[in-house]
C-alpha cells in the first residue's frame, strides 16, 4: 500500500495535480472505505491492496491526472460541516466559498426576528443554503437554482440533508419568491463572475465545471447587477447582502451596489488575503 501511494502521488504530480499527497491518500480512502486517516495508518503498518480494488484505483488515477475534478471521482465534496453529492453539471463548492457562507451566518444569528428569512440565490450544489439552515436552525432558509442539471444535485442534497427549515425552489434569481419581498433578513449568492474574456487558471475549473456557473458576461457582473436590484427587494430595511466575487472585482461591484442604494459596503478577504466577498446593508 505505501508503494502504491508513492506512485500515485508520483503520477499526480507528473500532471501538476496541486496537493498530490492529498489527493492520492483520498483515492485510496475512497476505494477502500477508508477516512485519510485510516489510510495513513495502514500505509505504516505495512496494509496492502488487492487486484480490484488497484485497478479502480488505476483508472481513478488517469482520470485525475487528466485534471478531472477529485469530487467528481469520489462524487462527493465536502462543505463546513456537510457532506454533498456533486457531479458533471454542477459547480463544485470550494474552501474559500465557507468563509463567504460564514459572513451570511454571523448576518443570520445576529437578526433580530425569532425567525429570520435568508435566501441563497444560484444555490447549485445547496451548499450554502444547507450551511445556513443547519448552523442557524431558528431561521427559515429558501435555495433557488435555475439550471435544470444543477437543480438535480440541489434537489438529492436537500433530500439527504432533510433540514426541516429549508425549502427548494426551482426558479430565476430575478424574479425568484415575490411573495417574500421586504421579509428577507438575508440574501446570500455565489453567482457566475468570470468575464466571458476570462480563462480559469485551473483545468479543474475550466474544463469540468459548468458554464452557466462560472460566466457573467463581458465584465463578469451581468448576474450581479440583477442580484443587487433583486436583493433590494426581497430584504427589509437592515437586511443584509453577500456576494461572492472575484479578486479584482471588488471596486466595480462597490459602485454597482452604491448606485442602486446600498449602505455599509464592505469587502472580505479570504484566507489568502484576496479579496473574496462583498457585504452590504439595506
Amino acid at each position: 500500500m505505501g508503494e502504491l501511494r508513492s506512485e500515485i502521488v508520483e503520477a499526480l504530480a507528473t500532471a501538476g495535480v496541486p496537493d498530490p499527497d492529498v489527493d492520492a491518500e483520498l483515492l485510496l480512502g475512497h476505494v477502500l472505505g477508508l477516512s485519510r486517516g485510516g489510510v495513513q495508518a495502514r500505509v505504516v503498518m505495512g496494509g496492502e491492496v488487492g487486484e480490484a480494488d488497484a485497478a479502480t484505483l488505476a483508472s481513478l488515477v488517469e482520470r485525475r491526472a487528466r485534471r478531472e475534478p477529485l469530487q467528481h471521482l469520489t462524487g462527493t465534496a465536502a462543505f463546513r460541516s456537510l457532506e454533498l453529492v456533486v457531479g458533471p453539471g454542477v459547480f463544485v463548492p470550494r474552501p474559500e466559498t465557507e468563509q463567504v457562507a460564514q459572513l451570511a451566518i454571523d448576518a443570520l444569528r445576529a437578526a433580530a426576528e425569532p425567525e429570520p428569512i435568508a435566501l441563497d440565490l444560484g444555490s447549485g450544489s445547496g451548499a450554502i443554503a444547507l450551511a445556513l439552515a443547519t448552523e442557524v436552525p431558528h431561521a427559515r432558509v429558501w435555495a433557488v437554482e435555475n439550471s435544470p442539471e444543477a437543480f438535480a444535485w440541489t434537489r438529492r442534497n436537500v433530500a439527504a440533508v432533510a433540514a426541516p427549515n429549508l425549502q427548494l425552489v426551482f426558479g430565476d434569481l430575478a424574479d425568484a419568491l415575490p411573495e417574500l419581498d421586504g421579509r428577507a433578513a438575508v440574501v446570500i449568492s455565489n453567482p457566475p463572475y468570470i468575464p466571458l474574456g476570462a480563462i480559469p487558471r485551473d483545468p479543474e475549473v475550466r474544463l469540468y465545471d459548468p458554464e452557466h456557473a462560472l460566466y457573467g458576461g463581458p465584465d463578469g457582473l451581468d448576474v450581479v447587477r440583477v442580484l443587487s436590484r433583486r436583493a433590494r427587494a426581497l430584504l427589509h430595511p437592515g437586511g443584509t447582502l453577500v456576494i461572492e466575487h472575484g479578486e479584482a472585482q471588488s471596486a466595480a461591484i462597490a459602485e454597482v451596489l452604491a448606485a442602486d442604494g446600498w449602505r455599509a459596503i464592505a469587502h472580505h478577504r479570504d484566507l489568502t488575503t484576496r479579496d473574496r466577498a462583498t457585504t452590504a446593508l439595506r
